[in-house]
C-alpha cells in the first residue's frame, strides 16, 4: 500500500483527535511529524504504539511532507503557504482560507468533487456549518431550500482544551459557592448560556454566525439561499446541537425527509417521539456521523420543515471531516 508523509500542526483537542481518527480509519501514514508551538515542543505523543516528539513549527518544517493537517488557529496563516511551497497539500481547520474563491471548502458527503480544484490548500468548514450542511444538502437536492433559520447550541470544546478546563473549574466553584473565575469566556459558562461565539461584527451578528451563512452558500454552491443564524455557547463539553428551520421551493413532508436522510451516507436518523427518542450530545460523543431528529413540518408556513441536528464537533465537526478530505485527496 502506498503511504503518505503526514504533518499534524497543533496538538490540542483537535490535533489529538486528528491522530485518533488517522489511526482509527487506518489512514496510510508513512512518516509522521507533529508540529506545534515552542511551548509544546519536546513533549511526547503516542500514535499507533509509537512515541513521537513534538517539534516547533517553522517554515522549513514541511520538507518531505505530503499532507499537512492544520488543527486550526493562527498557525495556518503563518505556515500554510510554506507547507505548499515545500510540496505539501494543506488541509486547514482554521477560518483563514474558507471563503477564498481559490480554496475548496469541502464536506466530503456533499461536494467531494471540489477537491480536484485545489491549488495546494483545502479548507475544512466551521464545525457548526459541517453538520448543518451534511443534513440539509440531500433535502436541498430534492426540494430546493430557499431559506434557513438556525440556532446553535455549541459545546465548550469548540473553544479548545482550556475552555473545557474552565467549564469544569467554574462548575466546581459554583457547587462550592465560591466566586467564579473567567479567563476563556467573557461571561460565566457554568450553568449558563452565552449568545456570543467569536467576535461581534458591525451588523451585530457574531463572526461564528456569519461563518455559517457564508460557508453554507459556498459549499452548496447556491448564493440565493437566505440564511440567518444565532450561535449560542452552552455548558456541554462535547457535541454541537442545532435547531434548524427551512423553507423549501417544493413541498417536503416529514415522511419524505426521513426517507431521504435515512438513505444519505453519514447521517443517522433518531426520530421516535412516542418513545422519546431523539439525538443528544451525550449520545454522539466519539461518533463520526451527523444525527438528525425532531423532524416535523412547520405548521406556520406551507413548505417548511424543522430539524434537530447533533454531531461531535471534534470529530465530524473537525478531525474526521479533515481526514475524510485527505482520503478524497489520495483517491482522486
Amino acid at each position: 500500500m502506498e503511504t503518505y508523509n503526514i504533518a499534524v500542526v497543533g496538538t490540542g483537542a483537535v490535533g489529538q483527535e486528528l491522530l485518533n481518527v488517522l489511526a482509527e480509519r487506518n489512514f496510510p501514514v508513512g512518516d509522521l511529524k507533529l508540529l506545534a508551538t515552542e511551548r509544546s515542543a519536546g513533549k511526547e505523543v503516542e500514535f499507533k504504539g509509537k512515541k513521537y516528539v513534538i517539534e516547533e513549527t517553522k517554515p522549513e518544517s514541511f520538507k518531505g511532507v505530503d499532507i499537512a493537517l492544520f488543527a486550526g488557529g493562527s498557525a495556518s496563516v503563518e505556515f500554510a503557504h510554506h507547507a505548499v511551497a515545500a510540496g505539501a497539500v494543506v488541509i486547514d481547520n482554521g477560518s483563514a482560507f474558507r471563503l477564498d474563491p481559490k480554496v475548496p471548502l469541502i464536506v466530503p458527503e456533499v461536494n467531494p468533487d471540489a477537491v480536484k480544484n485545489h491549488q495546494g490548500i483545502i479548507a475544512n468548514p466551521n464545525c457548526s456549518t459541517i453538520q448543518m450542511v451534511a443534513a440539509l444538502a440531500p433535502i436541498h437536492k430534492n426540494a430546493t431550500i430557499k431559506r434557513i433559520v438556525v440556532s446553535t447550541y455549541q459545546a465548550v470544546s469548540g473553544a479548545g482544551a482550556e475552555a473545557i478546563d474552565e467549564l469544569m473549574e467554574q462548575s466546581q466553584q459554583c457547587l462550592n459557592n465560591n466566586s467564579v473565575e473567567k479567563n476563556v469566556f467573557p461571561k460565566q459558562i457554568a450553568f449558563n448560556m452565552l449568545p456570543h461565539i467569536d467576535i461581534f461584527l458591525e451588523n451585530n451578528y457574531t463572526k461564528e454566525e456569519m461563518k455559517m451563512v457564508n460557508e453554507t452558500k459556498k459549499i452548496l454552491n447556491d448564493q440565493s439561499i437566505q440564511i440567518t443564524a444565532t450561535a449560542v455557547r452552552v455548558p456541554v463539553v462535547t457535541g454541537h446541537s442545532e435547531a434548524i428551520n427551512i423553507e423549501t421551493v417544493n413541498k417536503i413532508t416529514r415522511k419524505d425527509a426521513i426517507e431521504i436522510l435515512q438513505q444519505t451516507p453519514g447521517i443517522i436518523v433518531i426520530d421516535d417521539p412516542s418513545n422519546i427518542q431523539y439525538p443528544m450530545p451525550i449520545d454522539v460523543k466519539g461518533k463520526d456521523e451527523v444525527f438528525v431528529g425532531r423532524i416535523r413540518e412547520d405548521e406556520s408556513i406551507e413548505k417548511g420543515l424543522n430539524l434537530w441536528v447533533v454531531a461531535d464537533n471534534l470529530r465530524k465537526g473537525a478531525a474526521t471531516n479533515a481526514v475524510q478530505i485527505a482520503e478524497l485527496l489520495i483517491q482522486k
